[in-house]
């Protein structure tokens, strides 16, 4: 049915009266599917354990303060003194089953009292979360990524030192070392570090330890690890192919003169398609024990390489090529080992998106303990945006030569623009509590789909 201009245009001029009033709003009455996926989850009981040894605060324990934190990253806010905005909303406070949220000081001194123990533990509950999905999943193969982020401090922080900084060079940072599942787009686990260390600081013991915790779990399970040149090493190599782990690691030409003269010297390479070509060879180091293979591969291009050049160091130059060196215990094709090292760019979308999101950059407070507690609050609600897709969602695919996650995730800004901001009133007509909302078709439709899956879920 045709409409005319006066059913769809009106005149607006005046600015009405402002009033604030007590009218038992809320605007984000999409929390109703938060509260039941806490409830699923049982999120507020695991927080509780990681603080059972720590004085209970006379008002506020500090699983209150970690779930509080949780929400507030989950509604987009990122400086603690942003929580002013919503104290009064009555679904953030019916989801924290409280009647009055702490004053942002009371949350600074929970956060300046945490210890190594409570972080540990908290550890412990992410590692949990990520178990519980990959044993529903039954995957014959995980896929992890390990890699150092630099989180900026921007001011004298606890722990943080002046280290590797690419985006603000001599700023003090922290410079954590992640382990994310490829298949889930989720972090597994976390190193702390400060910002002073190598990438390979720790690799070795955190790699094992995340490792093993998962074939305990999932006994039968193929691990498979990838990785970029900080952490090639004969320690870290020879300590996978022990343990029976599949793994491709970029090779640094800076390490090893005999790369470039390999490359150099080759005058026949295995054509792959118009782009590539390669050649792989059994090769070690002068000083390890063991023989590995290295897959040589040479990409055309055509973007001129403006960089200075130091043709007789380390870095082999040919005009209009490009050389990257690997090396693997797989033994299956170069395309299948070239596709599955390239699918590790997916971690970077992962920190880009704890990091814009999540707020996983933020340094909230000056202690060390504090900063290390609101990152794992932006972890875990990272991991929660990805547990809520896929409890609601069907796999979108299977496994690829990429290992790319099995499901295309809504962005979490996707889901509070499209599902958590909604404004409710929430009443009791009839003693049966009760929230209105707007009756918006594409809200309501994925609203109850959310809430049917959450309750249908195991």
């Amino acid at each position: 049915m045709k409409s005319s201009k006066a059913q769809i245009f009106s005149r607006v001029h005046r600015i009405p009266v402002l009033r604030f009033e007590d009218q038992r709003l809320t605007s984000f009455a999409g929390l109703v599917v938060i509260q039941e996926l806490f409830s699923k989850l049982d999120v507020k009981a695991r927080l509780r354990a990681c603080f059972d040894h720590l004085p209970v605060s006379p008002i506020f324990g500090h699983h209150m303060i970690v779930l509080m934190l949780i929400v507030h990253l989950m509604l987009g806010y990122r400086r603690l003194r942003d929580m002013d905005y919503y104290r009064d909303d009555l679904m953030v406070l019916r989801l924290l089953g409280l009647r009055k949220l702490p004053d942002v000081s009371t949350v600074s001194r929970a956060l300046a009292r945490v210890d190594d123990t409570s972080i540990l533990k908290i550890r412990q509950v992410c590692r949990e979360m990520l178990l519980a999905r990959l044993q529903a999943l039954r995957l014959v193969r995980v896929t992890l990524d390990f890699d150092g982020s630099v989180v900026s401090t921007g001011r004298m922080a606890e722990g943080a030192a002046v280290g590797f900084n690419k985006q603000k060079k001599g700023q003090r940072s922290y410079y954590h070392l992640f382990c994310t599942v490829a298949q889930t787009g989720q972090v597994f686990d976390v190193l702390p570090r400060s910002g002073n260390v190598h990438d390979s600081n720790g690799a070795r013991e955190f790699m094992m330890e995340s490792i093993r915790t998962i074939r305990a779990a999932c006994p039968g399970i193929v691990v498979e690890v990838r990785m970029d040149s900080a952490f090639f090493s004969d320690e870290i190599v020879t300590a996978l192919d022990a343990e029976g782990i599949q793994f491709t690691i970029s090779v640094p030409f800076e390490r090893f003169t005999e790369l470039k003269g390999m490359i150099q010297d080759r005058r026949r390479w295995r054509y792959f398609n118009r782009e590539l070509s390669y050649f792989d060879t059994q090769w070690k180091p002068k000083k390890w024990d063991t023989r590995f293979r290295f897959l040589f591969i040479r990409k055309k291009v055509k973007k001129q390489s403006k960089e200075p050049i130091q043709l007789d160091l380390f870095i082999p130059h040919e005009y209009g090529f490009e050389f990257k060196v690997i090396i693997t215990n797989k033994q299956t094709t170069m395309k299948k080992v070239l596709s599955f090292h390239n699918g590790r760019g997916s971690q970077e979308n992962t920190f880009s998106e704890l990091k814009s999101q999540c707020n996983l950059d933020y340094v909230a407070v000056r202690r060390l303990h504090g900063n290390l507690l609101y990152m794992m609050s932006a972890i875990i609600t990272h991991n929660l945006f990805r547990e809520l897709h896929m409890m609601v969602h069907e796999k979108d695919r299977g496994t690829t030569e990429k290992r790319t996650a099995l499901w295309e995730f809504t962005e979490a800004n996707t889901l509070r623009r499209t599902l958590l901001q909604r404004a409710g009133r929430i009443t009791r007509p009839g003693g049966i509590l009760t929230m209105s909302m707007n009756d918006n078709s594409a809200v309501k439709h994925d609203l109850l789909l959310y809430l049917d899956r959450l309750q249908r879920a195991a």
